[in-house]
């Protein structure tokens, strides 16, 4: 009786992993869609080809050797039976997130890697958003590789699964389902790349005014908000690690009510402040404000009450209001906002995780973002420069000019509307 309580329960998580898993895969989905709408039209073929390859490169980056360096049981290419390929059974743990103390979590090994290997495709689709427009495709692809493989995989080794850094101490820190391992080191990653390419030509004035530069499809750019708001019930759900047992099931419900309440509580905020900053209902910065409220919670969604988690995404949509418009004053040029959204309030909900949960610190929590931060970000830079040494990072004038669609890819993606020089 016991082993068939056992398998039942190895059965029930291993599907519901695997089902969460699927669901962050969906967020690709988002983020193609989302920086497809902002955009311009003669960017958009470039831009979706970036999403669509990146995933495969993550994918096939975190089975070669990511795995591996974040928790050391790869076992792929040898082909020696180990966790992934077999089970993980972690008797009277929390799992790298949640869990019951005491207790057992037993699932597939297989359906462990396939959940965390659409984390690290989620934290790479970060970077595709802010250098829109102006980036090299081979190049960023060149980076993909690296930051899939090696960058993401070395501070998650430090972070979830509790390795030491760089054999010297290990951290106190505490982050459920990443707004600081995915998101503020997506945007980390971002932000060195940004620096080396420069804004976008005609974004600023000569006197310093900011010149927006429309997305060309505002319904494709909503779209992309839903399907990430949706696969968020499996980036944050599935981080319980279980669904098995009343507590567990208790947890995940929990989960997904306030990762709903703060993206909601984030889209209501940005809008009102916009709206009073700017005189208008702004759109773009309401979407906005949905994902900095779900980035927000991510890193607790388990402890707050849902008012809790309502108040903590609509402080995030407020921070990012202000973020995007004081990185425009600064001429950092971010076309969809990402580092804003990921990195900014990425460290905010690293950071706010104490008021709702008694085993974090705020010391702990500052020093793992900022070891998070100063590694994934020194990293990024120093493998942006090698690319731009070896084939460059940014466009010519003329490629950015005429469009990347044409010169990247040979393809529009509206040939019919696109108008001529």
């Amino acid at each position: 009786m016991e082993n068939l309580v056992f398998e039942m329960r190895y059965a029930i998580d291993t599907f519901y992993f695997l089902v969460c898993g699927a669901l962050v895969m969906w967020m690709a989905a988002g983020f193609a869609m989302l920086e497809s709408g902002l955009v311009r039209a003669k960017n958009t073929t470039e831009i979706l080809t970036k999403n669509v390859a990146l995933f495969a490169i993550a994918s096939t980056m975190y089975l070669i050797c990511g795995y591996e360096i974040m928790y050391g049981g790869g076992y792929f290419l040898s082909g020696t039976a180990g966790p992934v390929v077999d089970s993980v059974v972690i008797e009277g743990a929390k799992g790298f997130l949640a869990g019951t103390e005491g207790s057992a979590l037993a699932y597939s090994g297989a359906s462990d890697f396939f959940f965390q290997v659409v984390f690290v495709a989620t934290a790479m689709s970060i970077v595709s958003g802010a250098v829109a427009e102006r980036m090299k495709l081979w190049a960023f692809l060149a980076f993909a590789v690296v930051m899939t493989g090696f960058i993401y995989p070395m501070q998650g080794s430090w972070t979830w699964a509790g390795a030491e850094v760089f054999g010297m101490f290990t951290l106190d820190y505490n982050d459920y389902a990443g707004s600081g391992i995915v998101h503020m080191a997506g945007a980390a990653a971002a932000l060195a790349g940004v620096l080396l390419l420069g804004a976008r030509k005609g974004k600023y004035g000569a006197n310093g005014e900011v010149r927006a530069i429309p997305g060309a499809n505002l319904p494709l750019a909503t779209l992309g908000t839903f399907i990430l708001w949706m696969g968020w019930f499996g980036f944050n759900g599935g981080s319980t690690l279980q669904l098995s047992g009343i507590a567990a099931a208790n947890e995940v419900a929990n989960v997904f009510l306030n990762t709903n309440a703060s993206a909601s509580g984030g889209l209501i905020a940005a809008l009102v402040t916009a709206y009073i900053l700017f005189g208008k209902a702004d759109l773009t910065m309401s979407l906005n404000g949905a994902l900095a409220g779900l980035v927000a919670i991510t890193a607790a969604p388990h402890t707050p009450t849902p008012i809790e988690a309502t108040l903590i995404g609509a402080i995030g949509g407020l921070i990012v209001v202000f973020s995007i418009v004081f990185l425009d004053k600064l001429k950092i040029d971010d076309p969809v906002g990402a580092i804003s959204v990921h990195g900014v309030v990425g460290l905010f909900g690293v950071m706010v995780v104490p008021f709702t949960n008694d085993g974090a610190s705020i010391v702990g929590q500052l020093v793992g973002a900022a070891v998070i931060f100063a590694w994934v970000f020194a990293a990024s830079l120093a493998t942006w420069l090698v690319l731009k040494v070896i084939m460059g990072l940014r466009f010519s004038e003329e490629v950015e000019s005429d469009g990347a669609d044409v010169h990247e890819c040979g393809m529009e993606a509206y040939p019919e509307f696109v108008s001529q020089k």
